[in-house]
């Protein structure tokens, strides 16, 4: 993983107050293009963020369902391009190949495109697992969880144009957090970092920077997470499908404030003394 670009740089600028010209520097976000290969024939390339990027090939591998668990990648290999972008190359177990296929994409699209390059419409809606874990949570950990979130985001706070994705656990805190220009790929992230980890994903809640849409409860579904909290809005479409799945869509969560779109059971004001 030689020459791998660093995750942010540094670009001149000429700013303005009051008329006033200010020449400095502005920390950017990088962008990168980043192809994922399975068995020596790219599967997609996404513009993405140049760090955690095992953990970016292995969450979105799981995530889209291309592979069932971790264990079916054999090796994992990340090759720089120079300025073409970067390669992860994985060569899959024997059997792991056709399940490849049965699920095959051919993707090139910006990070904010979660579905580019799907070759039917059916696809948008394929089936998902039922998530059925019974995490309770009182409306504080919402609160907390957030809070957790926005001070992890190293990244953020220099460039300003990042997204962050989390796992937060009750009693544990924040077990992973990753991110990237993209939002999936910041949730790719954090799902391969639980896979590695052995980090049961029914255990806890999936925090988002972003809005939430149709994909992210797509990732979130395959990750078995019972609840996603988001600081913006949903859409319709991610209302219905977490609604279908069994999720808890908690979104606009900000300033101590949310709003539960489905499930809401899992969100409970606990006994008088504030217990569960």
């Amino acid at each position: 993983m030689n020459n791998l670009p660093a995750p942010l740089a540094r670009h001149a600028r000429l700013g303005f107050a009051e008329a006033s010209p200010c020449h400095g520097v502005r920390i950017l976000a990088e962008e990168t293009a980043i192809a994922l290969s399975y068995d020596g024939a790219t599967h997609a390339v996404m513009m993405a963020t140049p760090a955690d990027l095992e953990d970016f090939a292995l969450g979105f591998s799981l995530t889209e369902g291309i592979i069932a668990t971790s264990a079916a990648i054999e090796e994992l290999e990340v090759v720089a391009r120079g300025p073409l972008g970067i390669e992860v190359r994985m060569y899959l177990a024997e059997g792991a190949g056709a399940r490849l296929l049965r699920r095959s994409r051919a993707m090139a699209g910006p990070a904010g495109c979660g579905l580019c390059g799907l070759q039917a419409l059916e696809d948008v809606a394929r089936p998902l697992p039922r998530v059925h874990a019974a995490l309770s949570l009182l409306p504080s950990d919402i609160t907390v969880a957030m809070a957790a979130l926005s001070a992890a985001q190293a990244l953020n706070r220099e460039a300003r144009a990042i997204h962050a994705a989390g796992f937060w656990r009750p009693h544990d805190g924040l077990l992973a957090v990753a991110e990237d220009v993209g939002r999936h790929n910041a949730l790719d992230k954090v799902a391969g970092k639980l896979a590695r980890s052995g980090v049961d994903g029914a255990t806890g809640l999936i925090a988002l920077t972003s809005r939430v849409s149709v994909e992210l409860v797509q990732k979130a579904a395959r990750i078995g997470a019972p609840v996603i909290a988001a600081i913006s809005a949903p859409t319709a479409l991610a209302v219905r499908t977490a609604e279908a799945c069994g999720i808890t869509l908690v979104a606009v969560a900000r300033d101590g404030a949310f709003e539960v779109f489905t499930h809401p059971a899992r969100i409970s004001n606990g006994g008088v003394d504030g217990t569960r």
